[in-house]
């Protein structure tokens, strides 16, 4: 079984002190063979935030694919916003807003939907699009296909259509077309799951997770991460919703998602 922890959200400079022990203490137990972090990795984008965030990831058991959100780009030094936005972003993560991680079990395509120009909104670009489809058709047919950005490709609520990422129609169809299983995001501190893309029955599903440590929670929906786990022997995939409380990290919610080819029970 692969196992995958999406975490998205933290906004360093805002995080909860047990909160982040916590969820250090759920991915030490829960293992996982690779962590995803779905950007917002801090709150204003300052190099102390990405210090404390980088001491964080040095500490999980396993290797990150990230990609940056919009509070990973600097509001209000403007200056930087427009000459180096991911200036103090790469001093941790590397010089790749778009990394990948593959494994014979596993294919993560990060995109980078932030854009200097805009203040929160996200974008797909049509190159952007050919480029991940393009990668998606080379998958093997094993492994679970992610692409990651920050910003939705699908509200679940009314309010949430405006956070929306522009050109998603254009991306949706293509990377479904391709064969994306999931597509992951973060942005609005809202966790659920949602089928999207082409096909009936559609299984390219759109995966949202929560604010994984800051106390910037959404009203009553508290600190979250998700758990994938995937057995590329019957491509039988689960989607667990961990959710923080008294006792730290317990599960919320499982949900089995269907994906194309997987063996029928």
């Amino acid at each position: 079984m692969t196992r995958v922890l999406q975490i998205s959200d933290p906004h360093f400079g805002t995080e909860t002190a047990d909160v982040v022990d916590a969820l250090l203490a759920f991915a030490r137990d829960c293992a996982p063979q690779a962590i995803v972090l779905s950007g917002d990795v801090t709150q204003r984008a300052r190099r102390g935030q990405f210090a404390a965030a980088q001491a964080f990831l040095e500490r999980l058991p396993a290797p990150v694919i990230a990609v940056p959100g919009n509070h990973d780009i600097p509001l209000f030094n403007l200056w930087a916003r427009w000459r180096h936005p991911y200036r103090n972003y790469r001093r941790v993560f590397g010089d790749s807003l778009e990394p990948e991680l593959e494994t014979p079990e596993l294919l993560v395509i990060g995109v980078n939907s932030t854009r200097p120009a805009r203040h929160k909104d996200g974008q797909i670009d049509e190159e952007q699009v050919q480029r991940v489809a393009e990668r998606l058709t080379r998958a093997h047919a094993r492994q679970l296909r992610i692409v990651m950005l920050h910003h939705p490709v699908r509200a679940w609520l009314e309010d949430d259509r405006e956070n929306v990422v522009h050109g998603r129609q254009a991306a949706v169809a293509a990377w479904s077309a391709a064969g994306a299983d999931l597509v992951l995001g973060g942005h609005i501190h809202l966790p659920y799951i949602l089928p999207i893309g082409v096909g009936d029955p559609q299984r390219t599903w759109a995966v949202q997770a929560g604010t994984a440590v800051s106390h910037r929670v959404r009203g009553d929906v508290p600190n979250s991460v998700n758990l994938i786990t995937y057995d590329a022997s019957t491509r039988h995939c689960v989607v667990e919703r961990w959710d923080h409380g008294a006792e730290g990290f317990g599960c919320f919610q499982r949900t089995a998602v269907a994906l194309m080819g997987a063996h029928e029970s």
